[in-house]
């Protein structure tokens, strides 16, 4: 499914947008990561404009695809997420964006989205 987000110009530089390997629905996993601790907070998506808007304003900016709009981390819960850095992995298909995180990540108020829900452990492996 196409939608006018995926065929409106964007301001991403054009030389980022090359490089960038987006899945059918024209996104890019973008991974938040505390930037002094590397914590891993939580996950989300981007198109070319979400990460211009990242890169630009220095604030997460994603893509909601239940909600089909844009939205910055912090607007509605107070939780932002302040750019220290963004980069590409190896293959171009995941973003990493180091962050100052102010609050909980998640939004279902717990600091990461990767608290609840631990299947292994390094002392609980295959049991």
């Amino acid at each position: 499914m196409t939608s006018s987000r995926t065929t409106t110009a964007s301001s991403l530089d054009p030389a980022v947008a090359a490089r960038l390997k987006r899945g059918a629905d024209g996104l890019v996993p973008a991974i938040a990561q505390q930037y002094d601790t590397g914590e891993v907070l939580m996950m989300g998506w981007m198109d070319d404009e979400a990460l211009h808007r990242t890169l630009t304003t220095g604030r997460c900016t994603y893509w909601s695809r239940s909600r089909q709009e844009y939205w910055v981390k912090g607007d509605t819960s107070g939780h932002f997420q302040y750019v220290k850095s963004v980069a590409l992995d190896c293959d171009a298909d995941t973003v990493l964006v180091k962050v100052d995180q102010v609050g909980a990540a998640c939004h279902t108020g717990d600091r990461t989205c990767f608290d609840a829900d631990v299947l292994a452990t390094e002392d609980h492996r295959g049991q």
